[in-house]
């Protein structure tokens, strides 16, 4: 449910903020601002890590730190906040803690999602869509790390390593759209 309040919330925000810009637009700002890597990084400024409850193994394993944890626990508080004490209340605390991230990401250097940012840049281009490969993995299953490259029009970029695939993706296309862009 805190996912869905929380999009009810952005949703307002983004067009109220930024009028000019097109659905689309909005779409890809309100994906950003409610994503893992966001929201993990609001309940670390909160210090709800501090107060998760986990398993034993989950946290010897660093369950404080993972970002989907997090992201869960902050979207939990949401729907909390908002069956405890209704939308006004939860729209003034998620407005404080996500407008921040709004003007952050809609900041003329920012390009967090390098993966479309890549593949507009090979369409566009080159006709074509970036190859990723993954190159190396190792570690056991609940602290496996990723090695990934990625080939744009015959070239390769990378690694990125990350802690699952979808980001050591990220990784590598930041190196290569840093390499290409630049």
């Amino acid at each position: 449910m805190g996912d869905s309040i929380l999009g009810a919330v952005c949703v307002p925000l983004l067009y109220k903020n930024f009028p000019e810009k097109s659905e689309g637009e909005l779409a890809k700002i309100k994906a950003v601002v409610v994503s893992e890597d966001i929201l993990s990084e609001i309940a670390k400024s909160l210090k709800i890590d501090e107060m998760l409850l986990l398993g034993k193994g989950e946290d010897l394993s660093g369950g404080r730190t993972k970002k989907a944890i997090l992201a869960d626990a902050m979207e939990a508080l949401i729907g909390a906040l908002y069956l405890d004490s209704g939308y006004k209340t939860t729209f003034n605390f998620v407005s404080r803690c996500i407008m921040p991230e709004i003007h952050r990401v809609t900041g003329a250097n920012y390009h967090k999602d390098y993966k479309s940012l890549l593949q507009e840049y090979c369409q566009r281009l080159y006709h074509t869509y970036p190859e990723y490969r993954m190159i190396k993995r190792s570690g056991p299953e609940h602290e496996r790390t990723f090695w990934i490259e990625v080939c744009v029009n015959e070239i390769v970029y990378g690694p990125g390593i990350g802690r699952n695939k979808k980001s050591a993706e990220q990784e590598a296309a930041k190196i290569a759209c840093e390499a290409l862009l630049s």
